[in-house]
């Protein structure tokens, strides 16, 4: 596998333009920017005449990955040709969070199955429930496929998120993209690094994603009063104090983080399910568990390609995270290439939810407020 990098910026533009090494050979761009900067055109024509026989595949952000780097109000592409691997995209237009399971399937059952080896996923943010679109795509593709992805952002305005797939960037789209062949080994892992405060309460009412009643009680309220102050910044400040959910004792946490509140029925809007009977409990941030989280998932993503420094590394970490390590936010990317090596390829983003499974041989999972990991290596 062979990559570049090239990195577009208000003040600096293409610096030095985009790099064409990969001219006429790169099979698949990857594009990370902020919202404002996708949605200027030019820069989707620029990339797609720089490569003009490439998918192009990307979405907007809350913050974009080069190497050891995260930059704000950017744009990163990747591009990538593989020497053993081949690939396919798909697309489907989502309307509303109703339609999460019946988009993923029909994406699933879209790619051909024979020597699919691994699914890379990116979806509009706010128009998904992140749950049930992961059940859709297990449900049509085979058990030993694996998925990752993330749900796109926009900063911390919770505004309108971009999805690109070989077309101008759209705010209503679902995107797949598989990769064929066995010479093509992927790692992936998935951990976070909060600490979980106060008593744990039952979900006593809620409906897919949307929360209304833990233990019996309004949760928004329950929520504004733990939060005090930072209530008034809702929902981009309930961020920093995420929700985790278990359904039996000793079962592993998922976390969720809020993308909407309605101040009528006084609920919360999720990310991915919080179904009635389950235990949660509000959560608060560590700084060095937070960074220490993001090393120990590109330490379980490295074990999956047998501890080889992989040729690439897509790094999705929540919006959520960057918010708490401010200016140390960089510690946590430096820590993944500490693991993965100086070879690395890097790229990635900030998300309102990421798509994997914790380790290998666990199920894929929506998760949020974590670091998540994959890794390529061609053999």
């Amino acid at each position: 596998m062979k990559s570049e990098q090239s990195k577009w910026t208000e003040k600096e533009g293409w610096g030095e333009g985009i790099r064409q090494g990969l001219k006429d050979t790169a099979q698949l761009v990857l594009i990370f920017g902020d919202t404002t900067v996708l949605k200027d055109e030019k820069r989707y024509q620029e990339i797609m005449e720089s490569y003009p026989g490439a998918h192009l595949m990307g979405c907007s952000t809350a913050g974009e990955i080069m190497g050891t780097q995260v930059f704000t109000g950017s744009l990163v592409a990747t591009a990538l040709f593989f020497e053993f691997t081949s690939i396919e995209l798909a697309s489907r237009k989502i309307e509303n969070i109703e339609e999460s399971f019946q988009v993923g399937s029909y994406l699933a059952r879209s790619l051909p199955k024979d020597d699919l080896n691994h699914v890379f996923v990116l979806s509009d943010g706010l128009k998904v429930n992140g749950s049930a679109l992961v059940k859709g795509l297990t449900s049509e593709l085979p058990p030993n496929v694996s998925i990752t992805g993330g749900l796109s952002g926009d900063g911390d305005r919770f505004g309108e998120t971009l999805v690109i797939c070989d077309e101008p960037p759209r705010n209503d789209l679902v995107t797949l993209l598989g990769f064929y062949g066995d010479r093509l080994k992927v790692g992936y892992g998935s951990m976070g690094g909060w600490d979980p405060f106060g008593p744990e309460r039952l979900i006593t009412r809620s409906s897919g994603n949307v929360l209304y009643e833990l233990d019996g009680k309004s949760a928004l309220g329950l929520y504004k009063n733990y939060l005090g102050d930072h209530a008034r910044g809702l929902p981009a400040t309930a961020l920093l104090f995420p929700l985790s959910i278990r359904f039996e004792q000793g079962e592993t946490r998922l976390v969720r983080t809020i993308l909407s509140i309605n101040e009528e029925d006084e609920s919360m809007i999720f990310a991915g399910d919080v179904p009635e009977g389950a235990y949660a409990q509000f959560m608060k941030a560590n700084f060095n568990r937070l960074i220490d989280g993001a090393v120990e998932a590109s330490k379980i993503s490295y074990e999956g390609i047998d501890k080889i420094s992989p040729d690439l590394a897509i790094l999705i970490s929540c919006v959520g995270r960057k918010m708490v390590l401010k200016q140390r936010i960089e510690e946590e990317v430096e820590g993944v290439q500490d693991i993965l090596g100086e070879g690395t390829a890097m790229t990635g983003f900030y998300s309102y939810g990421e798509i994997s499974p914790s380790s290998k041989g666990a199920a894929c999972e929506l998760h949020n407020q974590t670091m998540t990991v994959t890794t390529f290596l061609e053999r």
